[in-house]
């Protein structure tokens, strides 16, 4: 398994744990998240994100390097409307493997 694919994984591994701090941890202080077209910016801001997201599970169903981006695709099941659903996840990685960007595509 390359590097990516670890920090994806940890990104997938710490999502649902119920201590949230590790979670938070692995982004960077200026981290970027967009998900359903809204931008937060900063760790404070994907703490608020994150508050209001509903508990879901996700099978990772592959993960690719492109470019400098890493895309992985997983199916998101969860109590949401049109539950489940197969998202993308777009990464950035800073040098020291913190999450620098993630995007979140239907």
């Amino acid at each position: 398994m390359t590097n990516f694919e670890n920090l994806v994984d940890r990104y997938f591994a710490l999502a649902p744990a119920e201590d949230p701090e590790p979670y938070f941890a692995q982004f960077a202080s200026d981290a970027i998240v967009e998900d359903e077209g809204v931008t937060h910016r900063g760790v404070d801001a994907i703490r608020a994100w994150r508050a209001v997201v509903p508990e879901v599970s996700c099978d990772v169903l592959g993960v690719d390097a492109v470019v400098d981006e890493y895309v992985a695709r997983a199916e998101i099941s969860g109590e949401f409307p049109g539950s489940p659903v197969v998202l993308t996840f777009l990464f950035t990685f800073t040098d020291d493997g913190s999450v620098a960007t993630l995007a979140i595509r239907s």
